[in-house]
């Protein structure tokens, strides 16, 4: 089984991508270097378009950038809504397989509006359209490790193997200070695979035909993110939503009834624990649901853990993960627990839609000529 291979490969990815932007560190900073002034827009589409949402957050705090996530979708049909043609950008596309009829189209269509961007592609196909795009001035392009090129249909290993490589970019001057914060997080997560991959698989046993994934900050791309993985890989058996702890009071909490399985994934900030707790507690008290999980670094109170069904600690020798990297170690328990669930009702993770309805690459989009 693929899907499985590339979630649990994951730690080790993370290690390599360190080594591989750190051997073209230079290379990076020469090629940014011009642009000191500039917004930072990162696309993608589906799960590519998520790991922008992930991203965005943490390297405009990182850098001091204008940073965002617009989907190469929405700039593929709206160019102009997005493209400002009086500001310096760097587009960051994020491509899989490289070949998907947006990714293209959408750096295309940016330059023709712009002539003050640089293109950057994160991609982890050697051989795919993006990847034989030239280095210059005005192009970089960054090809992971080929085992960050998901065999599966679900993207695992190559959302947070070119999340990470962005995160990188963001803190790029000071790569030497990062390796041990990745190592860090990787070791938590090997450990955590160790203890809790049974409970995880007993998890999915539980009946339940909707699920929503809550998260802060970078935190909400990562509940996105999660929620789609536990759809496709269910063939949509499993309705997901997701949302930010407070924005999920204003309404969207409707979908809860008692097959409603809920996933919290909590902030080492006390600040914004302070209303993820808050929600925690209200679902509790006034909520019927049937399976409540946190996923959390460090330590929760003791009337948190009393408000929770299960409770899963990602940890390594007391350390705390950076916020950063916490992103991508509270990502794979998501997507452990969307393949056992995958398993569990039958379905093969590797290329679980029945229907055909979706593709690795996706199919049928027709680009038109775009029309000022």
């Amino acid at each position: 089984m693929f899907t499985l291979k590339e979630i649990l490969q994951q730690p080790q990815l993370w290690n390599e991508i360190w080594e591989l932007v750190y051997r073209n560190k230079q290379e990076i900073i020469d090629f940014l270097r011009p642009y000191n002034n500039y917004d930072v827009i990162f696309t993608g589409a589906g799960s590519s378009y998520f790991i922008g949402e992930i991203v965005a957050p943490i390297f405009q705090k990182d850098t001091g950038h204008s940073a965002r996530a617009i989907s190469s979708t929405e700039i593929v049909t709206h160019p102009y809504h997005y493209i400002n043609p009086n500001k310096n950008i760097l587009l960051v596309s994020f491509a899989r397989s490289g070949d998907s009829p947006e990714s293209f189209a959408a750096i295309q269509l940016a330059k023709k509006i712009s002539s003050n961007l640089k293109s950057l592609v994160i991609t982890c196909n050697a051989k795919g359209h993006l990847a034989q795009i030239e280095n210059d001035s005005n192009n970089y392009k960054i090809i992971l490790p080929e085992k960050a090129n998901d065999k599966s249909l679900a993207m695992t290993s190559s959302v947070t193997g070119m999340a990470l490589t962005a995160l990188l970019l963001g803190r790029i001057h000071h790569l030497d200070n990062e390796k041990i914060k990745i190592k860090t997080a990787a070791k938590s997560v090997k450990e955590f695979i160790y203890l809790y991959d049974k409970s995880l698989q007993k998890i999915a046993t539980n009946d339940f035909s909707r699920a929503v994934f809550l998260g802060s900050g970078s935190m909400i791309g990562v509940a996105r993110e999660s929620h789609l993985k536990l759809q496709e890989l269910t063939d949509g058996s499993i309705i997901s939503k997701f949302d930010s702890f407070l924005g999920f009071r204003h309404g969207p909490k409707a979908v809860v009834n008692n097959k409603t399985l809920i996933v919290y994934f909590i902030t080492n900030d006390p600040y914004v624990r302070q209303y993820e707790f808050d929600l925690i507690k209200s679902i509790k008290q006034n909520q019927r649901t049937g399976l409540s999980i946190a996923i959390y670094n460090q330590d929760i109170p003791k009337y948190i853990k009393n408000s929770i069904d299960v409770g899963y600690q990602i940890q390594s020798d007391s350390n705390q993960i950076n916020e950063a990297y916490w992103t991508l170690s509270s990502l794979v328990v998501a997507q452990l627990l969307a393949t056992y669930k995958s398993i569990e009702l039958g379905y093969n993770p590797d290329s679980p839609s029945i229907s055909g309805s979706i593709h690795r690459v996706v199919q049928g989009v027709t680009i038109y000529e775009h029309q000022k």
